[in-house]
């Protein structure tokens, strides 16, 4: 099977470093930026599993559009807001065969994707791993999450998702075939919504929200309103997930931040629009509001717009 993955970030570097060191059959579209750092040093991961390095093949947008080539299986896993423009650079490796599976969070890309090729080739998607990507271009797990997450959007079990089950088994994480992918991404979304709400609206830690007066209640109450929004929509989280989503949004003492959170503090570009921006659309289109996670957007949206307008 022949893999392109878009992006060698923390999602995208973390799982087709992996693949790639597993002997897997990988090329990296990158951008030239990331193509010089990967170059002289290869692509490092540091990984509590493991310390990995690999010289991937590496592509640039430019060259695939010159000379067009189709891959079996595409690895969405850019940021969300660079998806439109990743989209116009991989769609000359899109065939009539080729499987998209994208690793975004929400759902947004989900209709992005399906609108440009088509559903029939877009399958769910969804990681579980705790990464950043330092300033010379390294890969670090900052835990021992590393699960990736597939399945058909329809629940069958076809032979494409099971060759993809084949191709990622003993490839250095997690492989997981889930029987209903959908609520499976709807779970984490409701998750990271929550927890990027709390921590960005907050600026803090979960143990640092939790000690301070009223913060316990607040990450209860933005929790809950993320949960409602999911549950109207068709995907409420099981008891056994609500229950260790709470103990994770409120447990004392937690260094944990959302990843949004960390690319505030950073200056960088953040996904509110896509975490959380159309999670409230969707709770609205059910007549829902969500008072105090549309404090957070709103709050997230201001600096999203200070960030264009300095630059």
């Amino acid at each position: 099977m022949r893999i392109l993955v878009i992006g060698a970030g923390a999602v995208g570097g973390y799982f087709g470093g992996q693949l790639a060191a597993a002997g897997r059959d990988v090329t990296f579209l990158v951008r030239p930026a990331r193509a010089a750092q990967l170059q002289p040093t290869g692509l490092q991961i540091f990984d509590p599993y493991g310390d990995v390095t690999v010289h991937p093949k590496l592509l640039l947008a430019a060259d695939l559009k010159a000379n067009p080539t189709t891959f079996d299986l595409i690895i969405v896993s850019t940021k969300a807001y660079s998806l439109d423009a990743a989209i116009e650079e991989f769609a000359p490796a899109v065939g009539s065969q080729t499987i998209l599976l994208p690793l975004l969070n929400g759902m947004r890309h989900m209709d992005a994707l399906d609108a440009r090729f088509g559903e029939h080739c877009v399958v769910g998607g969804s990681v579980q791993v705790i990464g950043d990507m330092d300033a010379e271009g390294h890969i670090h797990s900052l835990g021992k999450l590393h699960d990736l997450n597939f399945g058909e959007r329809d629940k069958t079990i076809t032979p494409r998702i099971k060759a993809i089950e084949e191709t990622f088994r003993d490839a250095g994480f997690e492989a997981n075939l889930k029987p209903d992918i959908l609520a499976f991404m709807w779970q984490k979304w409701t998750l990271l919504a929550a927890m990027g709400a709390i921590t960005c609206l907050l600026r803090g830690s979960i143990g640092a929200v939790e000690a301070a007066p009223g913060g316990l209640e607040t990450a209860r109450a933005i929790a809950a309103e993320c949960v409602a929004i999911a549950t109207a929509n068709g995907y409420p989280p099981d008891e056994k997930f609500h229950a260790v989503m709470m103990k994770r949004l409120t447990e004392p003492g937690s260094p944990l931040t959302a990843s949004m959170y960390r690319d505030l503090q950073k200056g960088a570009p953040v996904e509110a629009d896509h975490i959380l921006g159309d999670l409230l659309a969707r709770g609205r289109a059910r007549g829902l509001e969500a008072p105090l996670v549309q404090a957070a957007f709103a709050q997230l949206s201001i600096y999203s717009h200070s960030l264009k307008t300095a630059s």
